[in-house]
């Protein structure tokens, strides 16, 4: 890193830096400074000295801006990203895209000789120079690719052959490539690798789970995709360049379509980004299933903002490991029960498409063991998300006084600026609402949820509903009456957002969630029209990053916090935007919520699919 990006990144994560008596000056959170930025900073001591002395605080890479006081890593902390313990080994949340950028690296396959669309063409050559020019590392394809060699053997066929392919390096963080329609010869290939693969994995593996990277050995040599190229799928996104499906971006098209059409594209492609380009416009499909349009003029805010995030955090499932797993029954929760009524009431708003089953959508069984691999054995897919979380669960008082707070102990992991703890052992945070400092208990956050690809609206108590817990651990809870073993039942990609909600709920906007929080997602927005009074929006000009991300908590976090101190804590209903995504709204109470959501859906002013987005962001920027 350079000077300004060493600067940028202490500053982003609360790092107070400065030059004193002729000395380098650091003041930092626990667990910020971390070996390896020590040597950076080590390494370019002298520069960042003058750098200071010459009062040159104009950062190069603009972080973005923001009001809380919390050190990103501490927000992190907070919304869930631990082990089964609290450790200093924890990822440090980076937001600003342009930070995302200088670690990011990327290469781009070459195209055919042939390929005569001259509008990707252009389009291929402006992302290319405007990924360098915020910082993104594009290796030419010959150093990002090594050559690979592997054996397959099936004995009972007398079949050996040793391959030698040429692979992208696993430290390569995607591949951007151009759409290759299949000929007729690549057609009968790709079907007689499908036969093989399918003796190979009943056969000589008898059904054992096979690794993404073996599953790649197997079957890429028949491949034309640049999917085969990659030596870590799990590390490597793929990303295609191909024309704008106009079908798939017109508002008009119900957007149940829509889902149809974007998971034949990414699974067609083999691509875990798509992006449609034509003369005019351009869109970005992931398995978000955005149908966001941008004019070809904005492929500068679209590379930043948009493809920077999608790429640097890619959509994972939070992995079970993650978690203490327990069991709880869900017949005897209330919040199990409201949860399933919020569901039921918003059935006739038609904004939780049916999820769909992996086998259904995707025929190939290699294709489809590797996405069972990447997203942690789940069996479907579904869009939004309802949940219910339980009010905070405090021991104690739940705010103190300065003086008290002086005398609680530190707490291993976090700074002893921001967090502390009694004697019980109940942990209490130092934040500013609007212009003093509060020193509040950090809560026990419980949140009933509808497992991953379950019907939002149609669930069943006894065995679609999980608990999850955040204390100074993960916890999960599954249905008391469902074996795991035979049901797939896991939580939702969407822990993170939930989380953050939550917690930032808990301590910006407690008579939110004094009774309890419903909160749902969809994959849409409202209009500006629609919110009444001590009813808020944020997050239109976040970052895109994908559902569920660590991020993407940590940006709902933000959200709150920040609508609370522009509007105060009389919120009845907040709506928290994630661009290129969707919408989380949360209320006070359940009944509110649903009429609202109703009303605006019966009005038009809600729909699925982006077409409601530009009216958010024009509101925004007039104000």
């Amino acid at each position: 890193m350079n000077t300004s990006e060493i600067l940028a990144t202490l500053r982003q994560q609360s790092v107070q830096i400065w030059v004193e008596n002729d000395k380098l000056k650091i003041r930092s959170p626990k667990g910020i400074l971390t070996p390896d930025l020590q040597a950076e900073i080590a390494a370019n001591k002298p520069e960042i000295m003058a750098f200071l002395r010459q009062g040159n605080v104009a950062i190069s890479s603009h972080p973005i801006s923001r009001d809380n006081d919390l050190s990103l890593q501490t927000i992190g902390r907070l919304i869930g990203e631990i082990g089964d313990k609290l450790n200093l080994e924890c990822k440090q949340p980076i937001i600003d895209p342009r930070l995302m950028a200088q670690r990011l690296t990327v290469t781009f396959r070459p195209v055919p000789n042939r390929y005569k669309n001259e509008e990707i063409l252009r389009f291929r050559e402006e992302l290319e120079l405007k990924l360098h020019s915020y910082g993104v590392k594009v290796l030419p394809w010959e150093k990002a690719i090594t050559e690979f060699h592997y054996k397959i053997n099936i004995p009972f066929l007398n079949w050996k052959k040793t391959i030698k392919n040429r692979v992208v390096k696993s430290g390569v963080n995607a591949v951007i490539d151009v759409d290759r329609p299949p000929s007729l010869i690549s057609r009968f290939k790709k079907n007689l690798a499908e036969k093989l693969y399918q003796i190979y994995s009943r056969f000589i593996v008898k059904g054992q789970k096979i690794s993404v990277t073996r599953i790649a050995q197997l079957i890429g040599w028949a491949e034309d995709c640049a999917a085969k190229y990659i030596e870590d799928p799990t590390n490597t996104q793929v990303i295609v360049l191909t024309e704008l499906d106009k079908e798939f971006v017109n508002s008009e098209t119900p957007y149940q379509q829509k889902i149809k059409i974007g998971l034949n594209t990414l699974i067609r492609t083999f691509s875990e980004i798509v992006i449609g380009v034509s003369h005019s416009h351009f869109s970005i499909l992931n398995m978000n299933l955005s149908d966001s349009v941008f004019s070809i003029n904005e492929i500068d805010s679209f590379v930043l903002n948009s493809l920077i995030p999608k790429v640097y955090v890619p959509i994972l499932p939070l992995p079970l490991s993650k978690f203490q797993i327990e069991e709880f029954d869900s017949l005897q929760s209330t919040y199990a029960q409201k949860l399933v009524t919020l569901g039921n009431k918003l059935a006739e708003t038609n904004l939780f498409p049916s999820g769909s089953k992996l086998s259904e959508v995707i025929k190939r069984k290699s294709y489809r063991d590797i996405v069972n691999v990447i997203v942690n054995g789940r069996t479907g897919v579904s869009y939004g998300f309802v949940a219910y979380a339980e009010p905070p669960h405090y021991v104690g008082q739940i705010e103190i006084t300065e003086r008290e707070w002086k005398n609680l102990y530190p707490v291993e992991g976090f700074s002893i600026d921001e967090v502390r703890k009694n004697s019980i052992g109940r942990r209490y945070l130092k934040t500013k609402i609007g212009t003093e400092y509060k020193f509040k208990q950090i809560p026990d956050i419980w949140i009933l949820s509808a497992r991953s690809g379950s019907n939002k609206t149609n669930l069943s108590l006894e065995s679609d509903i999980v608990r999850i817990g955040l204390t100074d651990r993960l916890l999960l809870q599954l249905p008391l009456l469902v074996d795991s073993q035979v049901v797939d039942i896991k939580p939702s990609y969407d822990v993170y957002v939930m989380l953050g909600i939550a917690m930032s709920a808990a301590l910006y906007a407690p008579n939110l969630m004094r009774n309890g929080l419903p909160m749902i997602h969809f994959h849409g927005y409202p209009t500006a029209e629609w919110f009444q009074m001590n009813e808020h929006y944020a997050g239109v000009n976040n970052p895109s990053v994908p559902c569920g991300t660590y991020e993407s908590g940590v940006f709902n976090f933000l959200s709150i916090y920040n609508l609370v101190n522009q509007h105060g804590g009389n919120i009845s209903l907040a709506s928290l935007i994630e661009p290129d995504h969707g919408t989380n709204i949360i209320a006070s109470d359940l009944e509110y919520l649903v009429e609202r959501v109703k009303t605006g859906c019966e009005k038009g002013e809600i729909e699925l699919g982006g077409k409601h987005f530009a009216s958010l962001k024009t509101k925004i920027a007039d104000s």
